[in-house]
Parts: C-alpha cells; sequence; structure tokens
C-alpha cells in the first residue's frame, strides 16, 4: 500500500488540495490546464473523515482540504485526464 504526499503545491501549503465534483472543472481549469499526466482520484470523504477540514478559499467557497498523506487504497477511482485541442483536461461526467 502506498502513500500519497501531494503535489509541491500541497507541500508548500501543509495539506493535500481536494475538491468537490462540483468545484473539479474549475479548479483543473484555474490551476492546471495544459499539464500532462494528470490523474482525477475519487476519494470518499468517509475514508479520510479524521483529518479533511473544509475551509474557505477561492471566492469564499469551502473546499476540502486533506491534512496528511493520502492512502492509495483510501481513492476508490483513478481516471488519466486527457487534453483536448485546446490544452484543457476533459472532465468526465460525475455522479
Amino acid at each position: 500500500m502506498g502513500e500519497y504526499f501531494g503535489s509541491a503545491l500541497d507541500l508548500k501549503d501543509g495539506f493535500i488540495h481536494f475538491s468537490t465534483a462540483d468545484q473539479i472543472v474549475q479548479t483543473v481549469d484555474l490551476h492546471l490546464t495544459g499539464v500532462e499526466g494528470l490523474v482525477m482520484l475519487k476519494v470518499p470523504t468517509s475514508a479520510v473523515t479524521d483529518s479533511l477540514i473544509w475551509e474557505k478559499s477561492r471566492d469564499g467557497v469551502t473546499f476540502p482540504h486533506l491534512y496528511r498523506t493520502l492512502k492509495c487504497d483510501e481513492a476508490i477511482d483513478v481516471t488519466e485526464l486527457e487534453l483536448d485541442k485546446n490544452n484543457r483536461h476533459v472532465i468526465p461526467r460525475l455522479d
């Protein structure tokens, strides 16, 4: 079982940045446009509730932040994100 320690930004900020299904498209468009090899992980909040803190961020909206490493088996789905012709990620429909 492996662990994910976070991106360079996560390590700098001291937590792993999460987004809800409603937030993911805007987050990716604002911060990750053109990044190759990007994957989206689906992590149930129940798996990380011990260290997940909801904090106000962009435009006063509350975002989930994980204050520990993410155990790889806590992700129930991993999706590789493709780039479209405009260098934007194609986010699948999230239910």
